[in-house]
């Protein structure tokens, strides 16, 4: 039986001062802001999440804020654009809303969708596009309703240096479907109703740069542990080198870098983010993991002070 992915987990990108990040993805989308915790690997750097009310899988994006750090260049081996869905009728009051905080948008058509396309103040390269399929969100925040709210993921484009071992890759071991070609891309599907569809781009691109506004990592479900280590096996069958499993404290993590140079995660549904915090209050406090929790009063110094706060 062809193993096959869920679809999208998480998105995770490299983002400039994070008071700006917070007031854009809380703010101006209205995308909860579920957990405040730090970058495991470098613990003086917030790591933040956001997305639906509950931090439902497939509704995550996750950033890594540096103040100061250089601008990268988005190119050959990143994700370079995250497709967010809306409620089916809900396009005119995203162009209202991006018209009242003077975010630039285009309008574009794709596969018969169309799409708002703009940037957030760092540079990533976003979209809205509304479907039908997927649950609505129910956080509200400011002027942002659950009938316009953002559901999670529509998808994601990938931009890679060798796109026919991408595409390779995405069809047959993480098991997606070809549904279509259209203008230099393809379009594959994966099995949830959010987070399901990849836009591939088929020319290849020149190689990114990592730095401010750009895509660290797109990351893939799997069911729990057991599937993630079947998984780990099955992505070594093809090839590829996979870490080792890694306790992420939300999730389990596994990573390997495909051959268009995009570095894919593969990431356990649960436990989820209300494990050590209540669902009420998720996002409200630093939290740390073990390790970290004797530093507590020293990264509090050091980090920049952030705070979800309405902007409407």
């Amino acid at each position: 039986m062809k193993k096959q992915t869920m679809g999208i987990h998480h998105i995770t990108a490299i983002v400039g001062h994070p008071q700006e990040n917070v007031d854009f993805y809380a703010g101006v989308l209205g995308l909860r802001l579920v957990k405040k915790t730090i970058n495991f690997d470098d613990p003086g750097t917030y790591h933040l999440y956001f997305g639906n009310e509950g931090g439902k899988p497939g509704t995550i994006i996750t950033f890594f804020p540096w103040a100061n750090a250089s601008q990268g260049k988005i190119g050959g081996g990143q994700v370079g654009v995250t497709s967010y869905v809306v409620p089916e009728g809900a396009m005119n009051f995203w162009e209202n809303r991006l018209t009242k905080f003077n975010i630039s948008f285009v309008k574009t058509e794709r596969f018969g969708e169309t799409y708002l396309e703009f940037d957030d103040p760092h540079g990533l390269h976003l979209e809205i596009v509304e479907r039908e399929e997927g649950d609505n969100n129910t956080w509200q925040f400011g002027e942002v309703t659950p009938d316009v709210a953002i559901k999670g993921f529509g998808g994601a484009t990938l931009l890679s240096a060798r796109p026919d071992k991408t595409a390779e890759l995405l069809e047959k071991v993480l098991g997606l479907e070809v549904v279509g070609e259209e203008n230099d891309i393809r379009r594959f599907r994966s099995l949830s109703d959010i987070g399901n569809i990849i836009d591939l781009k088929l020319t290849p691109v020149g190689r990114g740069e990592m730095g401010v506004g750009t895509v660290h990592h797109i990351a893939w479900r799997a069911k729990d542990d057991e599937d993630q280590l079947d998984w780990q096996k099955h992505v070594s069958k093809y090839g590829y080198g996979v870490t080792p499993v890694r306790d992420r404290n939300y999730f389990n993590a596994i990573y390997f870098r495909e051959h268009g140079e995009i570095l894919f995660e593969i990431a356990t549904d649960p436990p989820g983010f209300a494990h050590d915090e209540s669902y009420e209050t998720m996002g409200e406090k630093l939290m740390l993991p073990q390790q970290y929790e004797m530093y507590r009063s020293r990264l509090n110094d050091a980090l920049i002070p952030i705070q979800v706060r309405e902007i409407d």
